[in-house]
């Protein structure tokens, strides 16, 4: 298992990435959380086996059709024990 922080900043709030994002993990088993950040980024925890992550990090670079990506950053992080995947 992997798990991992990810940032993602540009056009991605209000264009429904948080509930597309928990649509995705659902679909990949991945495991954690989303949600939106004051500076307008969208902050993700997520875990699962390699292949499901990497998966996962293509979607992130994309996001939703109405988002515009400009950056992710990624961070490796200790398993935080999710069951599930929510949106906050």
């Amino acid at each position: 298992m992997k798990s991992l922080a990810i940032s993602i900043n540009g056009r991605v709030q209000g264009v429904g990435f948080r509930h597309h994002t928990m649509k995705v993990a659902n679909e990949y088993n991945i495991k954690g959380m989303v949600k939106n950040m004051l500076d307008g980024s969208v902050y993700i925890e997520a875990s699962g086996t390699d292949e499901e992550i990497e998966k996962f990090l293509r979607y992130c670079n994309e996001g939703p059709r109405w988002a515009v990506v400009e950056a992710v950053e990624i961070l490796e992080i200790k398993d935080k024990g999710y069951t599930g995947f929510m949106v906050h």
